[in-house]
């Protein structure tokens, strides 16, 4: 619409995770069941805005409004199944911020300063003038008219939130990275744990006898909740811990015999979860619900919430038997395997062992052939250089960016 070019729609990107970002670092949403997805409408309104060529004062009137008008809680994401809302969350709330600048673009009037109005999410459970309480948490109702917290955001330097962001080594609930590192180390570690072939792979799941995770909070109440134990639908599978660390294992046991990680990054290329397996076969596929009935979810307690978010604190054991060969009576002594306290799992940004660019090709690798004929991996290719060469494109080329044909399979059932 403004004739922006492809690296415009880049640094656009990297400015709503950074505003995004530092929102993040001094106002905690879910603290108080707000749904994330609202810092991100706030930077979408303040960063499309000025690809708009709206100007300061209508950009915080917009913001006013996103603040004012569009706050979802986090019913988005809690109940016993969860639906299209929980994926959706993020763009709906994004399609009201644009809706927004267009109203106070059109002379539609917003409210002002609304950070520091008394009355907003904000200054409604912290700071000065606090009106409601935090579970177990103190009122403070001075300096009524203050701000309620300190807001830093740069434009030169290196001191960006947005490098200590995260990405996701396949589809998961990002509070699960932790735990998907503990069982692929312990998968990595331990060959019984992994390369049964489909028609063996019982046996490998007869050697557990249980799965005990330890996590921090928020995690255990997010992907955690009891009612997840038993996904039924996609968006309960990928929020689920049971689920998640089960499927995992079972690709493990699935594996062709003799199948050997040589490097790091091998078993998350090898186990990345991808979108079938959040397919209804998948999710109700035997041997993955039998792995989930052997997994404890626990509250690690004060040691792992401290460590958040500095880290994504995590353990997980796996008490198993006949350990030292892939076939065994399943009656001799048990082993205690333990993937020790995890606070940097591969896609962390402080993680040092995880080659994060060669993980990263491959998933994209994966997701482009979904997308292609089947097989033709030169048109997979081609559709991931289409996007990576996204700064080099003028205006025509930004708008035609997502204009190709995609391939439709029948063989995906959702749940």
């Amino acid at each position: 619409m403004t004739g922006r070019s492809g690296a415009d729609a880049l640094l656009a990107m990297a400015c709503i995770d950074e505003i995004r970002g530092r929102l993040a670092e001094v106002f905690s949403l879910k603290s108080y069941k707000v749904d994330h997805v609202v810092h991100g409408a706030i930077a979408s309104a303040a960063v499309y805005g000025t690809l708009m060529g709206a100007t300061a004062e209508q950009i915080e009137m917009a913001i006013g409004m996103v603040v004012a008008h569009h706050i979802p809680f986090r019913a988005i994401r809690a109940g016993k199944q969860l639906s299209d809302s929980k994926g959706s969350s993020a763009a709906i709330s994004t399609e009201a911020a644009m809706q927004c600048v267009h109203r106070t673009m059109d002379g539609f009037l917003g409210p002002r300063d609304i950070f520091r109005n008394p009355e907003a999410i904000f200054r409604l459970f912290e700071g000065p003038g606090q009106m409601l309480q935090k579970v177990d948490g103190p009122v403070n109702r001075e300096k009524a008219d203050a701000s309620p917290f300190d807001l830093h955001l740069s434009n030169s330097g290196s001191d960006f939130s947005v490098m200590g962001m995260h990405f996701k080594l396949g589809l998961y609930e990002h509070q699960s990275a932790g735990a998907i590192q503990g069982i692929l180390n312990l998968v990595e570690q331990n060959p019984s744990l992994r390369g049964y072939g489909e028609e063996r792979a019982r046996l490998g799941v007869d050697k557990i006898a249980r799965i005990r995770i330890k996590a921090y909070e928020p995690a255990f109440g997010i992907i955690g909740d009891p009612a997840k134990r038993d996904p039924t639908t996609r968006q309960s599978a990928d929020h689920s811990m049971c689920y998640i660390i089960s499927r995992l294992l079972s690709k493990a046991f699935r594996l062709p015999e003799g199948t050997k990680f040589e490097t790091p990054e091998d078993p998350w290329k090898h186990l990345m979860l991808l979108p079938y397996d959040y397919s209804k076969e998948a999710i109700y596929d035997p041997l993955t619900r039998a792995i989930m009935e052997k997994v404890e979810f626990e509250h690690g307690g004060e040691e792992y919430d401290k460590n958040y978010p500095d880290g994504i604190p995590t353990s997980l054991t796996i008490e198993a038997r006949d350990m030292g060969t892939s076939m065994g009576s399943l009656g001799g002594p048990r082993t205690n395997l333990d993937s020790g306290f995890i606070m940097y799992p591969g896609g962390q940004a402080r993680n040092t062992t995880v080659n994060l660019d060669n993980v990263l090709a491959h998933k994209f690798k994966s997701l482009a052939a979904l997308c292609v004929k089947e097989g033709d991996s030169a048109a997979a290719t081609a559709l991931i250089d289409r996007f990576q060469a996204i700064d080099k494109l003028d205006n025509s080329g930004l708008r035609a960016l997502h204009d190709f044909d995609i391939v439709h399979r029948n063989n995906f059932v959702d749940a």
